[in-house]
């Protein structure tokens, strides 16, 4: 990967996020109590990974009963951090939040700002409008309360999701204010930070010369953090990286001999053993310099290593910057036939990665080359930058709206609290006075009251018992009617409402005359479903269900429908010895409803290629469902109780009736369903 004119964003990400996250974030609890011991740091920096995030769950965990304090709300802040780390995002987001709850109980203002900026960095990577909104929270509290450190660490936090929407214009904007409070900061990393992205951003901006100015201030940094006794490695990666970003600057400039002199000496053994990555980005950067300056010795071995290296190690984003210079090197040497392998090698790899600006100068570059197909990457290389010119179009202002949206909420609020404050007045008032009067009123009955009192309370009591036993009764009829329905909406209506929509949308985009007249079939049953709600909402009668239907026809229909919206087969045996009119409505509306269960069932989660639903008449009396599916199956003791098997269940033990489901994961299920009728 080259920091070349526009291909050295991934370099720029792998510093901001070693920064930001394991330098600039640094949370220090200095609260030492009973709750101390809770994190046990050294042993926590021994454990791995996989035992670090069950030891941070175990101490979430443990913090929910806790009394609201300073220390609690710190560790779930040091929790919701470590997460973080540890790439659990929802996890941390969980414990800033919590944490942000207690601080907000409590008016902590320092902890409610560290809590919106670890939620702020939840958002980072995933919605880049939230991560900034967060952020200007944080920036709003860290300012009232004085904190000028972190005031300035969320200009950089805003300024860093400014850069990558390519907003450069409000990002140069929040660094100077940034720069501004951390002028007299001792945090040399954060200054280092806010230099190094100033000089990217007036890069972007064209500005080189004021970019070249901003990252030497960063090299002065370097020096200060060198004489601090920072970790060496750390010091010399932060500046080859350095180095990297000035050089990138020579080479717009066009001064690529400055370039070339600068990056000799940093391709050394130790960073080819330690870090290997770097010593790749170095060596392709000096080939590009070299190649450039029209100096091709050895140009095209330098950039098949560093290919070999980053291909190696898995770095794909870095091996298509890569080929992208290689290409444009064999472009040089009149090496067609490379040239445009390397190349369409190098677009492929953009396509994947989805990284746009890539993509269109491998397009720009194909152009030149491609006499064939250059009409084609023309149209896409105008069709693509259309797209990103449409997309920063809308979202240009966007940052500055969710300012401006924040500060007028802020100022609604004032005036809503104003008004509050005056009712709040006013309402106070009104109850003095009334509170008076009431006062007044009773101790001139008080005496006339205290004759009634013992007869009061015994009527009293008398009252509450019959209100509480009547009481009872409503809510017992009340949960009956609640179930009942429950069970009529889940087990009837949303069954063929389900049934009823997968029909539809299996014949929306077919318009023949069949299509069309099984499309009126499915909108009457919409009117019979309609009317079937009226039904229930009347009276839940559950005869009307049957009262102009035959029973096995319905059955019948049942399973027909289900074949026509899914490839699994139905299939339906019914016994021929009995006569449906002889069985009670009871039994057969909870049979029709099992059933459609059942197949709901199979349809959202068997996965099955056969199904067989058989009625048999074991006895006289004794009537048999069987419903089996050789679908994927289920383990029985693990499973979660859902709402489908609950009632299949429930309206089986209303009828006295017995249930028995086997199934096995990877061998179907089977639910068998008896009835004495």
């Amino acid at each position: 990967m080259r920091f070349g004119p526009k291909i050295y964003i991934p370099i720029i990400v792998l510093l901001s996020v070693i920064l930001l996250v394991f330098y600039n974030r640094g949370i220090h609890f200095k609260n030492r109590n009973k709750y101390q011991n809770a994190f046990d740091t050294e042993y926590f920096n021994r454990i791995p990974g996989t035992q670090k995030e069950k030891y941070l769950d175990s101490l979430v965990s443990s913090l929910k009963n806790q009394k609201n304090d300073s220390v609690v709300r710190n560790l779930y802040l040091r929790a919701g951090e470590e997460y973080y780390y540890l790439n659990n995002i929802a996890k941390s987001y969980f414990s800033s939040f919590t944490a942000l709850k207690l601080s907000r109980a409590e008016n902590d203002s320092s902890r409610i700002a560290k809590s919106l900026y670890f939620i702020g960095d939840c958002y980072e990577n995933s919605q880049k409008d939230s991560a900034y909104y967060y952020y200007l929270q944080a920036q709003k509290i860290y300012l009232k309360i004085h904190d000028y450190n972190k005031l300035g660490q969320m200009h950089f936090n805003k300024a860093y999701v400014l850069f990558y929407d390519g907003n450069y214009v409000e990002c140069e904007v929040e660094l100077s204010k940034g720069l501004e409070y951390l002028k007299t900061s001792n945090n040399i990393k954060l200054l280092y930070s806010c230099n190094t992205l100033m000089g990217n951003c007036l890069e972007k901006l064209f500005m080189y010369d004021q970019a070249l100015k901003y990252h030497q201030l960063a090299l002065r940094n370097l020096r200060v953090m060198k004489k601090n006794n920072t970790d060496s490695d750390e010091v010399n990666n932060f500046n080859i990286s350095s180095v990297i970003n000035i050089c990138n600057l020579y080479d717009l400039k066009g001064d690529y001999s400055k370039s070339i002199k600068e990056l000799k000496p940093l391709l050394t053994k130790d960073l080819r053993k330690n870090w290997p990555r770097f010593y790749a980005i170095v060596l392709s950067n000096l080939a590009y310099s070299k190649m450039k300056n029209k100096e091709y010795k050895n140009v095209e071995s330098m950039f098949l290593e560093s290919l070999k290296i980053v291909d190696s190690l898995g770095y794909y984003s870095d091996a298509m910057y890569k080929k992208i210079h290689l290409g444009e090197f064999y472009l040089t040497q009149k090496d067609s036939v490379k040239s445009l392998s390397t190349l369409k090698d190098a677009y492929a790899a953009s396509i994947k990665l989805k990284n746009t600006n890539e993509t269109l100068n491998t397009l720009k570059l194909l152009t030149r080359i491609d006499s064939k197909k250059r009409l084609f990457y023309a149209n896409r290389y105008i069709a693509i930058s259309d797209s990103i010119n449409s997309i920063q179009s809308r979202t240009k202002n966007k940052y500055a709206r969710i300012e401006y949206e924040t500060v007028k909420v802020e100022d609604e609020n004032k005036v809503l609290t104003k008004k509050n404050f005056y009712i709040l007045i006013f309402s106070f008032a009104l109850f003095l006075i009334l509170s008076a009067i009431l006062v007044t009123i009773y101790l001139k009955y008080k005496n006339k009251e205290l004759r009634f009192v013992k007869q009061q309370q015994s009527d009293s009591d008398e009252i509450y018992q019959l209100l509480s036993e009547q009481q009872n009764k409503i809510n017992a009829a009340k949960e009956e009617e609640k179930n009942k329905i429950a069970r009529e909406l889940h087990d009837g209506v949303m069954n063929k409402v389900y049934g009823v929509r997968m029909n539809l949308g299996f014949f929306n985009s077919k318009t023949d005359e069949k299509t069309i007249e099984k499309r009126k079939q499915y909108i009457f049953e919409l009117q019979n479903i309609e009317n079937e709600i009226r039904s229930i909402s009347h009276d839940l009668n559950q005869d009307s269900f049957l009262e102009s239907n035959d029973f096995n026809t319905l059955l019948s229909n049942l399973i027909k429908s289900q074949n026509e919206i899914s490839k699994t087969n139905f299939y339906y045996f019914v016994d021929e010895r009995f006569d449906w009119e002889q069985v009670e409505n009871i039994y057969k509306i909870n049979f029709y409803r099992i059933i459609q269960e059942a197949l709901l069932n199979i349809q959202k989660y068997a996965n099955a290629s056969k199904v067989e639903v058989k009625i048999e008449l074991i006895d006289k009396d004794l009537l048999q469902l069987s419903i089996i599916d050789d679908g994927v199956g289920f383990d029985i003791n693990t499973a979660k109780k859902g709402i489908g098997l609950s009632n299949i269940r429930e309206r089986t033990n209303s009828l006295k009736g017995q249930i028995e489901i086997d199934s096995k994961i990877g061998s179907g299920t089977e639910i068998i369903v008896t009835f004495n009728i």
